[in-house]
């Protein structure tokens, strides 16, 4: 089922038992802001180990040329694969298979009417042919509790913001 990929050990939140946050991965990402010295217009973002290197484009949408990811999509992406991988493990803890699940998240850039900068909004689609639509349902809630983007889409993610010296 898994073509040689070793998968995390299993977990649905029953045998952690500690108080505080315990990280069990951390990545870094920088970010550069290119000939516009815009990260998000003419950037490039690179992960601390190589593996994510790629330019930074805004959408023709917002006067850019497109012709990039934009943080938008890497968020979707994320939040996807995120949603994904927590639905597929509550499959496999109620028996039932996860390899038709599939999971698109849209994401939707606006402005904040609170205070007039700028706020995401995230639908996801989860399609699983041959399941039933009731069935699925205490899956989808379950892996929604499980999922951390959307654990961080409902109460936020504790953020420190420093400037190097």
């Amino acid at each position: 089922m898994t073509d040689g990929i070793r998968l995390p050990p299993p977990s649905t939140g029953g045998e952690f038992d500690g108080e505080s946050f315990a990280p069990l991965y951390t990545t870094a990402v920088n970010v550069v802001g290119g000939t516009a010295r815009h990260g998000r217009a003419s950037g490039g973002a690179r992960s601390a180990d190589g593996v994510l290197d790629l330019d930074l484009r805004m959408p023709a949408e917002l006067g850019g040329d497109g012709r990039g990811t934009n943080p938008e999509q890497l968020f979707a992406a994320g939040f996807a694969a995120s949603f994904h991988g927590a639905l597929s493990l509550v499959a496999r803890h109620s028996d039932f298979d996860p390899a038709a699940i599939s999971v698109e998240a849209t994401v939707a850039l606006g402005r904040d009417p609170g205070d007039t900068g700028y706020l995401l909004r995230v639908d996801l689609v989860v399609r699983w042919p041959g399941v039933d639509p009731e069935a699925a349902a205490p899956l989808l809630a379950r892996a929604d509790s499980l999922c951390p983007y959307a654990k961080m889409t409902r109460r936020g993610t504790p953020t420190n913001v420093t400037l190097a010296s």
